[in-house]
């Protein structure tokens, strides 16, 4: 059984912690005593088993909460008609990813991938090492519930296919992506991630990426970009030439959901030290915090100065939370080499990437809902291209190997998934169909009825 690479093993120490100050001889001797504990102080193998599942589970459960945030992010950001089908895309695909990755793809992610030479694993269920009904539970074997690293990875590739659902929001059909989803999730994220994660060639080759700008976060980019090719632009996007704005149904609903998605990062690249059993370990996740935190404040900032400038003193709201995710993106592939002044540096960057970024689709007629491109593909990128800068265990040339031969894997196979959708199926919604709303064609209610009455019915099939 395997997980990332960067696993350190079942012999993780736990940090003793430093003993409270001896008041009562501080009475008789007339001062305190404390006794601090080395960083690698011993602990048993049980405790460290305890506290590495408990670093699993609560990472897992705040990047899982980021589901929420991608609903409420992406329903905030379409326009009201197609609201309610966005939730129930992300909750579908969350589901769906849950399955595939059970069924095949944890696996053929980190299964025999030598057995390939470095390129996939045996796809086949998953099942845990030990259960709860076992008389004995071997606490080294694995040095922490099998159950909990299967989750964690889990909520991995739910991420991956919630950045593909923003991309290519208001005119997919939902059976189509769903579809999508489960190549993508059983098959496609698997593959990549056995590469480096799972031990494969990219990792002999010394490809570093922490917790995922790439292998996260610039698949579901990659693979978005592919979506929004095939489907062509919303109706109405482009007229003459020219882009025309179609304004977001809720800017708070947006925004809350950038908050939440803010919180799961903590999760996200703090959990990705994977190992909670030393002092030296929980220093790390200290300060891998600090920095995710401090990347996303450099994100805001640089993008509401930048936003300021291009809108002549008027600031965008939307570039902003966005800009907040692309420091996270950046500061994802490396958060714990950099200090905190380069995590806000390096944030910074990202954020004016993704500005800049999701201009560059307008001009190329590209129409991404949510700017999920610029924010995960383009500041991935530049996160995965800035480690050396602060490890020097990476190199320039491999990172730009890996984001090459990733980009290509991922991009082409979607490209070829959502061309043979297409052709099948359709993915498209038809132009009655979307100009009524993804809510009403396909669910036949509205997300808010209230405000936004229309047909009770979906247009008549051609």
């Amino acid at each position: 059984m395997t997980m990332k690479s960067k696993w350190t093993g079942a012999g993780a120490e736990l940090m003793r912690p430093s003993r409270r100050a001896a008041w009562a001889g501080a009475l008789l001797l007339g001062g305190t005593l404390a006794l601090a504990a080395p960083a690698h102080a011993e602990v048993t193998e049980e405790t460290a088993y305890v506290l590495n599942t408990f670093l699993f589970l609560i990472g897992g459960f705040l990047v899982m909460w980021m589901a929420a945030g991608f609903a409420m992010l992406e329903a905030g950001s379409v326009r009201g008609k197609h609201a309610a089908v966005i939730c129930l895309k992300n909750i579908g695909l969350y589901s769906i990813a849950g399955i595939m990755f059970y069924a095949v793809g944890y696996n053929l992610m980190y299964f025999g991938v030598d057995q390939s030479g470095g390129y996939f694993g045996i796809p086949f269920p998953w099942g845990p090492d030990e259960l709860t009904g076992d008389e004995i539970i071997d606490v080294a074997e694995n040095g922490y519930a099998t159950a909990s690293d299967w989750f964690f990875q889990m909520v991995f590739v739910a991420t991956t296919a919630s950045i593909v659902s923003g991309a290519v929001a208001e005119r997919v059909r939902v059976g189509a992506f769903f579809l999508f989803v489960v190549v993508l999730t059983a098959v496609i994220y698997p593959i990549q991630g056995a590469w480096t994660w799972g031990e494969g060639w990219l990792e002999e080759l010394g490809f570093a990426d922490f917790a995922g700008s790439t292998i996260v976060h610039s698949v579901g980019g990659w693979a978005a970009l592919a979506g929004i090719i095939l489907l062509g632009a919303r109706t109405g996007r482009f007229v003459d030439g020219k882009a025309v704005p179609m304004p977001s149904s809720s800017l708070p609903l947006a925004t809350l959901g950038t908050f939440i998605l803010w919180l799961g990062w903590f999760g996200f690249n703090g959990a990705s030290q994977l190992a909670l059993g030393s002092a030296a370990d929980a220093t790390a996740i200290a300060q891998i915090f600090a920095n995710t935190n401090m990347a996303a404040a450099g994100g805001v900032v640089a993008t509401y100065l930048l936003t300021l400038a291009l809108g002549r003193g008027k600031a965008n709201l939307g570039a902003v939370l966005n800009g907040a995710l692309a420091g996270l993106v950046s500061i994802t592939a490396e958060p714990l080499t950099p200090t905190i002044g380069q995590a806000i540096l390096f944030g910074g960057a990202g954020g004016v990437i993704a500005t800049f970024g999701a201009i560059l689709l307008e001009k190329l007629r590209l129409d991404d809902v949510v700017g999920a491109i610029p924010v995960h593909l383009f500041a991935g990128i530049w996160g995965t291209m800035i480690v050396p800068l602060t490890n020097p265990d990476a190199n320039f040339v491999t990172q730009a190997i890996g984001i090459g031969a990733i980009g290509a894997f991922v991009f082409t196979a979607s490209f070829v998934v959502f061309l043979m959708l297409k052709i099948t199926v359709g993915i498209r919604l038809k132009p009655d169909e979307e100009t009524v709303g993804g809510d009403y064609t396909e669910l036949g209610h509205s997300a808010y009825p209230e405000f936004l009455p229309g047909k009770e019915k979906a247009p008549a099939s051609a």
